[in-house]
């Protein structure tokens, strides 16, 4: 094994409580040993052991490799009119998920992995360094199975999201699509996700209520999937609840949400998944993230990279969005878009820079992590493999 050390790093964000310095575990002036992919040494950098090689950052700060844990990337077609719609007063209610089916079953696999590659080179460049897709573009059994295998080419954290939404050929008869999502289309899927979702939104026509949310999801925890929720969206209801219930990694959106709603979550092990570049792209209000942290729950930030209801993929951007509209401090924002995404997917190996997490570094050109939040809109981050050489670009400081 080769040993790479790096140097010249302003701050360190390790998110590493031992490190004694904040919420982040900053270390200053600091160094860190990588070999194997992993990280073997971190700390200050007049004290960095010899290594095998050396590669300086030039006075730039260092994150985990954020962790984007809940995004959509496999779907072909076009819903910017959708998106104009909604600017001039049009509501959502998930109708238009329809249309990306529509495309996306008419995709060939070779179109759908080329869309799917580029998606990821796109996060890649603003930072993120770890992802989950779902599938739920597809509607039928065979467009979610090679949905999956085709994310399952680019992330182990690949989820089956069969209910999604009722597709039209199904409207007439709710019960029977959910007898297929918990039958055949389950069975197809099951081999290639690591996790179930089901979009719980009684305010939504289109999507699936209590009774057929635990439905769905007690079928895939049979077939030894891990739950996820989409809740509590569009209105109140009960998605928070029952993912609690349930045990559910995590609930995302929470964008109505209750005091009893909040004091579930802080009681529990269940995570908060907060995506506010949905509410940015459909002028819904944001959630209730100093509530939440106040309490006690674990809050995560992602982007929901999707076709209709917010197509970014920059992490960069949900964390400016939540420093200024949800209140969080940029330590929180970081925070929950490493270690806290990570441990919405149960993972202790990414989302962190510890002794024997994976080496998956983000390199800001910048000297502090509150530029992500103070320079909104600017490509500062990036996801860097110094261990292969990639380059980075001259730093240039303000």
């Amino acid at each position: 094994m080769t040993s790479t050390l790096i140097t010249g790093i302003s701050e360190l964000v390790t998110n590493d409580a031992e490190q004694d310095n904040g919420l982040l575990g900053i270390v200053e002036d600091a160094a860190i040993v990588v070999s194997d992919n992993a990280i073997e040494w971190i700390g200050l950098q007049s004290e960095a052991p010899a290594a095998d090689l050396h590669r300086d950052v030039g006075g730039r700060a260092v994150l985990p490799g954020f962790v984007d844990s809940h995004t959509h990337l496999v779907f072909a077609g076009d819903r910017s009119a959708e998106f104009s719609a909604r600017m001039t007063g049009e509501p959502y209610d998930g109708g238009g998920i329809a249309v990306s089916m529509a495309a996306t079953r008419g995709a060939s696999d070779d179109e759908l992995r080329s869309l799917v590659r580029r998606r990821v080179q796109e996060m890649r460049g603003q930072g993120t360094t770890s992802w989950e897709i779902k599938s739920g573009y597809g509607l039928d059994v065979d467009t979610e199975a090679r949905s999956l295998r085709i994310a399952r080419e680019f992330t182990s954290e690949t989820t089956f999201l069969g209910a999604h939404v009722v597709p039209p050929e199904a409207r007439k008869d709710r019960a029977a699509y959910v007898e297929l999502v918990t039958g055949p289309m389950l069975e197809a899927c099951a081999p290639h996700a690591k996790w179930i979702d089901v979009f719980c939104e009684p305010h939504s026509q289109y999507a699936f209520t209590e009774a057929e949310s635990r439905t769905v999801l007690d079928a895939g925890k049979a077939r030894a999937l891990e739950v996820r929720v989409h809740g509590n969206q569009l209105g109140h209801g009960p998605g928070v609840q029952l993912a609690v219930e349930l045990g559910a990694a995590s609930v995302d959106h929470c964008t109505f949400l209750t005091d009893g709603d909040v004091d579930a979550l802080a009681a529990s092990d269940t995570v908060a998944t907060l995506l506010p570049g949905v509410e940015f792209s459909t002028r819904m209000p944001y959630p209730r993230a100093r509530d939440l942290i106040d309490a006690g729950a674990t809050v995560a930030l992602a982007s929901d990279c999707n076709p209709g209801t917010c197509y970014s993929s920059s992490i960069p951007f949900v964390i400016a969005l939540a420093v200024r509209e949800l209140r969080m401090t940029p330590a929180e924002a970081v925070w929950a878009a490493t270690a806290g995404a990570a441990t919405s997917l149960r993972r202790n190996d990414i989302g962190v820079l510890t002794p024997g997490a994976r080496a998956d570094l983000a390199v800001l050109n910048a000297p502090s992590h509150l530029h992500l939040a103070y320079r909104p809109g600017v490509p500062i981050a990036a996801a860097v493999d110094l261990c292969a050489g990639e380059e980075l670009d001259e730093l240039h400081l303000e």
